[in-house]
């Protein structure tokens, strides 16, 4: 695989303590979910950055289908406990598109389920469901 960026990050402390990108553009307090504790979380990181990447991969892939097209991509993130043991990502991914018809929507949004890295990072992992709109 040809890379193109590489970035790194640094947490101490887990899901009470801080994160911070190694270059120290972006840091976090970090808390966990129903703590008193001001902070975010992984989840709430990851929803960020998965739809930021799926929205910038619609884009892409609107245009090699000859698409005119905008989006708006919001990615909902739940974590919980799995059956069998250890813990698990859900995830549901809500696209808004305009300009198009719901068909050509759906066509694109499950091309760029395919070529997004975080949609492939997940694929086979995680319980991943998309959902349309079409304006």
């Amino acid at each position: 695989m040809k890379i193109f960026y590489k970035t790194r990050a640094t947490a101490t402390g887990g899901r009470s303590g801080h994160a911070e990108l190694d270059d120290g553009s972006l840091g976090f307090d970090l808390a966990q979910p129903g703590s008193d504790k001001t902070g975010t979380n992984p989840e709430q990181l990851f929803a960020l950055g998965y739809a930021a990447c799926f929205d910038s991969a619609l884009s892409m892939v609107a245009k090699q289908m000859k698409l005119d097209t905008s989006s708006k991509t919001s990615v909902q993130v739940g974590i919980g406990q799995r059956d069998e043991g250890g813990y698990a990502l859900d995830i549901d991914i809500y696209i808004e598109t305009t300009g198009i018809t719901e068909d050509e929507a759906r066509k694109l949004i499950e091309a760029t389920h395919q070529v997004c890295p975080y949609s492939n990072a997940t694929r086979g992992n995680v319980d991943v469901r998309l959902h349309v709109t079409a304006l």
